[in-house]
C-alpha cells in the first residue's frame, strides 16, 4: 500500500471503505516489487480549487516531493489511484528520471490507502507550494488549462525544503531520484522503451515485457 494523508477536504470527496481504500478499487498498472516498508508511501494530499477547478496537491513526506493534479472532476476522485500513477511517471520523465529509476517506481506503485492524520511539518511544506501555484497562475496571468501539471510539480520540486529535526535542507528532486536509484531491483528484466508522444507516456504503453 502507500499511505496518502489527506485533509478533510479531499477526504470528503473520495469515496473510501472503511479500511480507506476507494470503492472503486483501480489497481496500478504496475507494482511488481514488494517492499516492506514500500519507500513510496507516505504522503500528504490536499484539494484545492484553482479557477474553479478541483486539483490535488501531493507531498512526499521523507523528500518533499510534489505531484499536482488538476481538474479532477467527481469520477476521476474514484480512479485516484491511476491518476496518482499518472502524475508519479509523468513527473519523473519530466524531471529527467532514468530507465532504472523509471523502473524502480513503477515497480513499487501499490493501491493508495488514505487517512487524515497529519504532520504539520509536511503540510508546511504543501501548503507553501500551494500558494506558489496560485502566485504563478495570477503573476502569469496563466490559464489552468494551459499550463502543465507534471512541468508544475517538477518547478515544485526544484527548490530546498527544511525538515523539522533536521539540520540540512532536502532538495526534492535530488531526494527522490536518490530513493527511487536506492530501490531499483538487483536483477532487471528486459526493457521496453516508452512510447511517447510530446513526451508523455501512456500508462498502457510503459510495461516490462
Amino acid at each position: 500500500m502507500i499511505t496518502i494523508h489527506i485533509t478533510k477536504k479531499l477526504y470528503a470527496k473520495l469515496p473510501l471503505d472503511e479500511q480507506g481504500l476507494l470503492v472503486n478499487k483501480t489497481a496500478p498498472q504496475h507494482g511488481s516489487l514488494c517492499v516492506d516498508p514500500n519507500p513510496l508511501s507516505g504522503w500528504h494530499a490536499n484539494l484545492i480549487t484553482l479557477q474553479r477547478r478541483n486539483c490535488v496537491l501531493l507531498v512526499h513526506d521523507a523528500t518533499r516531493f510534489p505531484l499536482f493534479i488538476k481538474g479532477l472532476l467527481k469520477a476521476d476522485f474514484a480512479n485516484f489511484n491511476w491518476h496518482f500513477e499518472d502524475a508519479m511517471m509523468n513527473t519523473l520523465l519530466k524531471l529527467g528520471a532514468n530507465q532504472q529509476q523509471l523502473d524502480a517506481a513503477a515497480s513499487l506503485l501499490a493501491p493508495c490507502q488514505f487517512d487524515t492524520d497529519c504532520n504539520r511539518s509536511v503540510q508546511g511544506t504543501m501548503n507553501q507550494m500551494a500558494g506558489d501555484i496560485e502566485h504563478m497562475l495570477r503573476f502569469d496571468s496563466a490559464k489552468l488549462e494551459d499550463i502543465s501539471a507534471y512541468k508544475t510539480a517538477v518547478w515544485l520540486a526544484d527548490r530546498p525544503c527544511s525538515i523539522k529535526g533536521r539540520k540540512e535542507c532536502v532538495w526534492p528532486q535530488q531526494a527522490m531520484l536518490a530513493l527511487l536509484s536506492g530501490s531499483s531491483p538487483t536483477a532487471q528484466a528486459e526493457e521496453t522503451p516508452a512510447k511517447q508522444s510530446n513526451n508523455i507516456i501512456q500508462l498502457s504503453d510503459y510495461r516490462r515485457r
